[in-house]
């Protein structure tokens, strides 16, 4: 038997094969000298001369983070696809002078996992259970949902797999936690991505599945379009922004103006970020920098976005994040060619900047106990899952409904892949 489970995430994914009830592998992939079972979900483009010609050639996951740091002239680094899946407006962009879908990126992302893992288990691999968030990001409705599946599934297909099952994040994480289970338990599960905050409430365990599961066992899903990213542009928009000249002024017509703020908005988005690098953009920023009063941050901008530092960029922020997990206090720095910042952050103000996130997270908690009709003191346990988790802020929700004792978690970054490559077993 072999069964596939796939977690294709804002910013990691992962592939895990089940061979049986109780054994579970992960796919790994070199990195940096050693190997890793995160993939990152990216995809790094350059323009290449081979004789006569140009052509364009692209790398994904670790690899394409080897040869993007590798590289003297940065190509075209985008992350966080997923992030788009729900939006109508953009289909497709133009990389290298030729028109690209999301889902043909996507696809290249998927394909390359699916070759990797197929080479390491020695199988072919063209079905899978694959994870999807409660709620994509930026969808309002169950429509922009649906919308988004359809995009996912079509990528699927282009990267060659004939057939997906789509299964909720925090459900397959609800599998991998029973699997650790002696005993039938009611439990609440926190999936947290780099986009999507997700929640289910689960009856599982041994005897559940011994009596075959039942429609009634799951009692409720619930998502929000809050997590990781969100946390990362408030650390953005307090210490980076202001570095490159968010707040600062510009002459323009004998006239003192604030320079635009659209384009630190753009910043805080690591989905948005590589689409900066475009003409028109490169020219504004420009003009703004020969109007500037502070010319030199302008300056720092324009050399961030024209040589495409969003992934150290992305790497500086996660390091503070996670260090502010473990300690009160924490040193962001992001020093690359004309960038240089250097702050001190606290756990206070971080947990400041993140309140309104962190307090419709709780609410979006709070909105799964009340329509489930499950009053917390009923939770035997809860098992979070995902990066955000560590976030004492985000752990609190939890501890202060629930208490710290019924409070689990494990292989935070894997245990949805896990699940996926149970159910699929299941299946």
């Amino acid at each position: 038997m072999t069964a596939i489970g796939i977690d294709f995430g804002t910013t990691n994914s992962a592939l895990a094969r089940a061979t049986s009830p109780d054994r579970i592998e992960l796919a790994a992939f070199p990195f940096d000298g050693a190997l890793t079972d995160a993939y990152r979900s990216l995809l790094y483009l350059e323009q290449i001369k081979v004789e006569t010609k140009s052509v364009v050639k692209s790398w994904t996951g670790p690899e394409g983070i080897e040869r993007y740091l590798a590289a003297e002239t940065k190509g075209r680094l985008i992350q966080s696809l997923k992030s788009f899946l729900s939006s109508r407006l953009l289909e497709s962009t133009e990389v290298f002078g030729k028109r690209r879908t999301v889902e043909e990126l996507i696809a290249r992302i998927l394909q390359d996992l699916r070759e990797r893992a197929e080479r390491q288990f020695g199988i072919r691999i063209r079905s899978a259970v694959v994870g999807r968030p409660v709620r994509f990001v930026g969808s309002a409705n169950d429509s922009d949902d649906a919308f988004a599946e359809a995009r996912l599934r079509q990528a699927f297909a282009l990267a060659g797999f004939d057939s997906v099952r789509f299964e909720m994040e925090p459900v397959a994480a609800a599998h991998y936690y029973e699997s650790t289970l002696d005993r039938d338990e009611l439990i609440m599960i926190g999936d947290f991505g780099g986009g999507t905050s997700d929640f289910s409430l689960v009856r599982v365990g041994p005897g559940v599945r011994r009596r075959g599961r039942k429609p009634s066992d799951l009692l409720g899903n619930a998502g929000v379009g809050v997590a990781g990213d969100a946390f990362d542009a408030k650390i953005v928009r307090h210490f980076v922004s202001p570095a490159l000249g968010a707040g600062s002024e510009m002459r323009s017509m004998h006239k003192i103006l604030p320079v635009p703020g659209w384009i630190y908005a753009q910043l805080e988005r690591w989905h948005y970020l590589s689409f900066l690098r475009g003409r028109d953009v490169m020219n504004t920023l420009r003009s703004i920098r020969a109007q500037a009063l502070e010319p030199e941050k302008i300056e720092a901008l324009v050399h961030l976005i024209d040589d495409d530092l969003g992934y150290q960029l992305h790497r500086a922020v996660q390091k503070v994040k996670c260090e502010l997990s473990a300690a009160q206090t924490a040193d962001f720095r992001f020093t690359t060619g004309g960038v240089d910042i250097r702050a001190t952050v606290d756990r206070r103000s971080f947990e400041h900047w993140i309140s309104e996130e962190v307090g419709k997270i709780a609410a979006c908690v709070d909105a799964l106990l009340d329509t489930a009709g499950v009053q917390s003191r009923n939770v035997d346990m809860v098992f979070l899952t995902g990066g955000s988790s560590f976030v004492p802020a985000v752990r609190g929700i939890f501890e202060s409904r629930f208490g710290a004792g019924r409070i689990r978690s494990g292989n935070e970054f894997t245990s949805v892949a896990r699940g996926l490559a149970l159910i699929a077993a299941e299946d």
